[in-house]
């Protein structure tokens, strides 16, 4: 499914399940499917930074794509990010022909000026063909490219098949602001807006106008709950629920670690069968796996979903 013309809600970020050898699970990945659309999501982010895209072959990756694009009818978002164009050429288009609607593309680190980061994603649109849908992740922590306001007005400008930013800006809030701002004056057409940074300021991010959150947080069912009820003016609520979420997803955002408590909370819930990163890897140590725990009783006070 191609992606829609306004997309909103949540796009949650899978994590790709593997083996305790290391080859990827596809029965895990089934369930992952599955448990997404259960959840209500709006659409699936595929091999991102947390799904361990550097770690795979080119053929495990269109493999990916092609049996979740088999399963669910949602639309897909497959990242192909590559340190160059040749690369990120050839995945694309064969995750198109396997299912997918669009396709994520980060910066290069080593661009440095608003005239480079806009001149790189004016020749990734050349590589990879201007009809094919694209989203811009803006991702300073781990990219160290700052894009401003300025900057993302001028690829949406430069770029038609350009149609939605995620935004990892942090702190972000303002970007949020002046991006709507101009949309609302005219001199930005409308761009969707989902946040990542595992959803640590959504709650304050759709009050800024967000659409929705593209993170990969342990608990997505959470996220569309948190993002229909802000929707619908719900604010309360939905910092209510949020703020219960909140030491969870702190301890997940941890760099280096995050990926590693995603999973293994993901495993405690029966979804994957394992919480095995491929190498190379920064497994959880005891110490770690016991502060999970005790963060889940603590959220099952408030939300049964963390009975495990």
């Amino acid at each position: 499914m191609s992606l829609p013309a306004t997309i909103r809600g949540v796009y949650v970020i899978a994590p790709t399940p593997f083996h305790a050898d290391g080859r990827v699970d596809d029965a895990s990945l089934d369930r992952l499917t599955d448990f997404f659309v259960a959840a209500g999501v709006d659409g699936i982010t595929l091999l991102g930074q947390l799904g361990e895209a550097p770690k795979m072959t080119h053929a495990e990756a269109v493999a990916i794509v092609r049996r979740v694009a088999a399963r669910t009818r949602l639309p897909i978002i497959v990242g192909v990010s590559a340190p160059g164009f040749a690369a990120m050429r050839e995945l694309t288009h064969d995750a198109l022909a396997a299912g997918a609607g669009g396709v994520m593309i980060a910066p290069l680190p080593s661009l440095r000026t608003d005239d480079s980061i806009v001149g790189y994603y004016r020749q990734a649109v050349e590589a990879i063909g201007g009809d094919v849908p694209f989203v811009i992740q803006d991702y300073p922590l781990t990219f160290s490219v700052q894009m401003t306001p300025a900057v993302i007005r001028r690829i949406v400008a430069e770029n038609a098949s350009c149609v939605m930013l995620k935004h990892e800006d942090w702190p972000g809030l303002e970007k949020i602001a002046q991006l709507r701002a101009w949309e609302r004056d005219g001199s930005l057409r409308h761009l969707a807006i989902l946040t990542g940074n595992n959803a640590l300021f959504l709650d304050f991010e759709m009050e800024r106008g967000a659409d929705g959150a593209n993170t990969g947080y342990c608990f997505p069912d959470m996220l569309v709950d948190v993002v229909r009820l802000a929707a619908g003016g719900e604010r309360d609520a939905a910092h209510d629920l949020f703020d219960a979420h909140l030491p969870l997803i702190r301890y997940e955002q941890q760099p280096g670690v995050g990926l590693a408590v995603r999973k293994y909370v993901l495993m405690r819930r029966g979804i994957i069968a394992s919480d095995t990163l491929r190498t190379p890897r920064a497994p959880l140590t005891v110490a770690a796996r016991a502060e999970v725990d005790y963060l889940l009783a603590r959220l099952a006070r408030r939300d049964p979903r963390a009975r495990l």
